[in-house]
């Protein structure tokens, strides 16, 4: 694709970048069959290529509008495109760069503004979240329908006990912002795994939010600041042998897979964000890599019948798709088929609260084609998706590590002889 950017894109930190995706386009359109919105809205503007040429339009001087931000906004971000382009165009960083120039440009309405300020206000910072849903959750009778739906129905389970470091394998796990209070067990469940694996958790409480909502609400400056303070409070901890970062939530695990990237012209900062980046791991790399048989299953402790969700941070970002189907497979777990398993649930970090209309819909079809195979409980991988899927009220859904924690319970309540091999740790650079 022919570019011309204009004098004031070409003096942005990231101009080259997106000159260089913008010419890696070739326009085909392939992106378009896969993308949620298109499908939805049926709007060449509402899919990868027109975004595109808006950003292009954007970056070459042309005027751009409340409507050009609206196009941009209704992106999920879910890059499936990414996945279907043929020629590797990496679309979610032209995104980034369009979006923060767009939001320099146009002013966003007060009530729109006020809603990111909240958001980024609340969602980084677990403590204020916890308070606030105490809060709702206390007096959801008396708040209007469209509050309430924001508010989980379902309690959720409480953490049970996670078993204190004990390995010579250690790994650090980050423990999010709002899934201590959503699903508080998620971490303690993967901890306890993990230590049957002989792989101990190192708690960094220090470590906060992965900078990710910031970011991806045009608060680029923030979500990398946050980023830089993560990496100082793990920085002692790798030094000292931890072979991983470990995300549960998929959404913040390929937030983190990008700080190498995102700081990659900060002096300071370059090489520590490189090294992070390398030894961020998603609950399910580790688990796959393990001897999974030393997990100790009776026959009946496993679900019958399980409908999995891969988030699109873990299928499209992380390149991880069909790695948790695998683990529980070869855990026993019976897994039904789901159709159109590579769309958006419409979670999207913040997309269910900005976009609530096309958030609902794709939850919609989505619960549809996760519950055609009748399973007995559905599974996920992030946080986001989970709540959101959860919220429709019907299959109930959860934390694939959980389904893995109570099935060991069941099997080995009374027993504590945790598998004691020790594999080679994964090469680290130097």
């Amino acid at each position: 694709m022919q570019t011309n950017l204009d004098a004031n894109a070409k003096a942005l930190s990231d101009a080259e970048e997106a000159e260089s995706i913008l010419r890696s386009c070739v326009h085909c359109g392939f992106c378009n069959a896969t993308c949620p919105t298109y499908q939805l809205l049926g709007n060449e503007l509402d899919g990868p290529r027109g975004r595109i040429y808006l950003i292009k339009q954007l970056l070459e001087g042309e005027p751009v509008t409340e409507k050009t931000q609206l196009h941009l906004d209704r992106c999920l971000t879910c890059r499936n495109c990414e996945t279907t382009c043929p020629s590797g165009v990496t679309y979610h960083r032209l995104l980034d760069i369009g979006r923060a120039e767009l939001e320099r440009r146009v002013e966003r309405p007060v009530r729109e503004r006020l809603t990111r300020k909240g958001l980024r206000t609340v969602i980084p910072r677990p403590a204020v979240f916890d308070a606030l849903l105490r809060t709702g959750r206390a007096v959801r009778p008396l708040l209007p329908a469209s509050v309430q739906k924001k508010i989980p129905a379902r309690a959720a389970v409480p953490a049970k006990a996670r078993p204190a470091p004990r390995h010579a394998r250690r790994v650090l796990m980050l423990e999010g912002c709002v899934q201590p209070s959503l699903s508080p067990n998620t971490n303690a469940a993967a901890a306890r795994v993990l230590d049957r694996l002989g792989i101990s958790v190192t708690a960094v409480s220090e470590a906060g939010c992965c900078g990710a909502t910031d970011f991806h609400l045009n608060a680029q400056d923030a979500g990398l600041h946050r980023a830089r303070r993560n990496i100082d409070v793990w920085w002692p901890a790798i030094e000292a042998g931890a072979e991983a970062i470990v995300q549960t939530a998929s959404g913040c695990g390929a937030f983190v897979k990008e700080y190498g990237h995102l700081l990659r012209k900060d002096p300071f900062y370059a090489a520590k964000a490189a090294r992070v980046s390398f030894l961020a791991r998603d609950l399910v790399e580790v688990l796959a890599d393990e001897p999974l048989d030393a997990l100790q299953f009776a026959d009946d402790a496993v679900a019958s019948r399980v409908a999995f969700h891969c988030p699109c941070t873990l299928q499209h970002a992380q390149k991880l798709g069909g790695t948790v189907e695998s683990v529980l497979k070869r855990l026993g777990f019976d897994l039904s088929a789901v159709p159109d398993a590579h769309l958006c649930c419409g979670s999207a970090g913040t997309y269910s609260i900005t976009q609530p209309d096309i958030a609902r819909k794709l939850r919609d079809n989505k619960m549809d084609a996760l519950e055609s195979g009748q399973p007995e409980v559905i599974a996920t991988a992030n946080i986001g998706c989970q709540m959101h899927l959860d919220g429709a009220g019907k299959t109930r859904v959860w934390h694939w590590i959980e389904l893995v924690d109570s099935a060991i319970n069941e099997a080995s309540a009374a027993s504590d002889n945790g598998f004691r091999m020790t594999p080679a740790p994964r090469k680290m650079p130097l």
